[in-house]
C-alpha cells in the first residue's frame, strides 16, 4: 500500500482539542512577541504613510496575499486609501496601477518570494517608497526596502512547522496595529467610519438624521391650546401617533398630550368634556432638532421612557414628530 493510499489514522478528539489549544498558545505568543520588537520601523512607516499623497498599495503572495487583502480593506475603511495588487499580476501589467504618489506595503514571511523579488528593482527605480513587512531581516525584500517592519515568529502553529499559521497571524495583527495608529493620527471618527459603511448598522445610526425618518406636514398631529377635548382626541386618533402637539398660532411648541396622559386622567376620574388642550397638556415637552441624528432621538426616548418626540426647527417651531416605530422601520433601533 503506497503512502497516498494508506489508511488515515483514527480520529482522536482529545488530540484535536490539544492541537487547538497549542495553536492558540503559539499564535498568542507570536503576537505578544511583536510587542517587544515594534518600534522605530513601525513609527516611521506610520509617518511615511501619513505623508504620501496617494494610496497604500499592499502586495503579498499566497497566504501573505490573503492577509494583504484584509489589511488593504481595513486601511481603506479607516481613513487610509489603500488597494491590493497581486505581485504576480504586477509583473504582467498591473504594476501600472502603482504611481509615484503611492507607497507599497509588501508582505512576505521569508521576504524571498520569486514574484515579489521580480518587481522590487522596478519599485526602487521608480522611487516608490517600500515598506517591507517580513520576519527575515536579511531578505532580498528588506535589502530593497525603504523601511522594515519586523513580523518574525519563532515557529508556526502547524505541527510540521510548514504551513503559514503563526506568521500570518502576526502579519494580520501588525496590519491592524498600523490601521489603528493611522486612524488615530488622522483624527478618524465614528462618523467617518460610518460614511465608508453606509449599508451597515453603524452607518444607519450615524448617517440617518431625524429629518430622514420624521413625520411632517399634515401627518403631524397638532392643536391650538384653546381646542376642546373632542377636537384634541380626533386629531390624535386620526394621525395615529399616540400623541398630539399643542402649538401656538405661530407654531411654537407649548405642550404635548399622549395616550398615557389620557389614561392617567381617566384613572383620576377627571371630567374631560369641558377641558381644553391647554388644561390637559404636558407643558414644556421633550423636543429634538430636525438635523439631530435619529439615534439621538432613540436615546432621548429611552432616557425619558417615552415613545414619541416632537421635532422643532432652529426657531423652536414644530416641524415634525417621530416615534419608536418610525425608528424601527428605519432600522435605527
Amino acid at each position: 500500500m503506497t503512502a497516498s493510499t494508506a489508511a488515515a489514522p483514527a480520529f482522536n478528539a482529545q488530540r484535536a482539542i490539544d492541537l487547538a489549544h497549542e495553536t492558540f498558545d503559539i499564535e498568542a505568543e507570536a503576537i505578544q512577541g511583536l510587542k517587544a520588537r515594534v518600534g522605530h520601523g513601525f513609527t516611521r512607516a506610520v509617518e511615511a504613510i501619513l505623508q504620501i499623497p496617494g494610496r497604500v498599495v499592499v502586495m503579498g503572495m499566497g497566504k501573505s496575499g490573503h492577509v494583504g487583502r484584509k489589511i488593504a480593506a481595513t486601511l481603506a475603511s479607516t481613513g487610509t486609501p489603500a488597494m491590493f495588487v497581486h505581485p504576480g499580476e504586477a509583473s504582467h501589467g498591473d504594476l501600472g496601477m502603482v504611481t509615484t504618489s503611492d507607497l507599497v506595503l509588501m508582505i512576505s514571511n521569508s521576504g524571498e518570494s520569486q514574484e515579489v523579488a521580480a518587481i522590487l528593482p522596478v519599485l526602487k527605480r521608480l522611487g516608490i517608497p517600500l515598506v517591507a513587512m517580513t520576519g527575515n531581516s536579511q531578505s532580498t525584500m528588506v535589502l530593497h526596502a525603504t523601511l522594515w517592519i519586523d513580523t518574525a515568529v519563532s515557529k508556526e502553529a502547524c505541527p510540521l512547522n510548514l504551513a503559514p499559521t503563526a506568521s500570518t497571524t502576526a502579519q494580520l495583527a501588525m496590519g491592524d496595529a498600523l490601521a489603528v495608529a493611522l486612524l488615530d493620527a488622522r483624527g478618524f471618527r465614528a462618523e467617518d467610519f460610518a460614511r465608508s459603511h453606509p449599508g451597515g448598522a453603524l452607518g444607519r445610526k450615524l448617517l440617518t438624521h431625524v429629518s430622514d425618518v420624521m413625520r411632517s406636514g399634515d401627518a403631524v398631529p397638532r392643536v391650538l391650546p384653546g381646542a376642546n377635548f373632542s377636537e384634541l382626541m380626533r386629531e390624535m386618533s386620526s394621525k395615529g401617533l399616540g400623541a398630539t402637539a399643542v402649538v401656538s398660532e405661530a407654531g411654537d411648541v407649548l405642550g404635548i398630550f399622549t395616550d398615557g396622559d389620557l389614561r392617567r386622567l381617566v384613572e383620576q376620574g377627571a371630567d374631560l368634556r369641558c377641558k381644553t388642550a391647554a388644561e390637559v397638556m404636558h407643558a414644556a415637552p421633550c423636543t429634538i432638532g430636525a438635523h439631530a441624528l435619529a439615534v439621538d432621538a432613540a436615546d432621548l426616548m429611552e432616557a425619558r421612557r417615552i415613545t414619541s418626540v416632537l421635532v422643532v426647527d432652529e426657531a423652536g417651531r414644530l416641524c415634525g414628530a417621530v416615534n419608536s416605530n418610525d425608528l424601527m422601520r428605519a432600522k435605527v433601533i
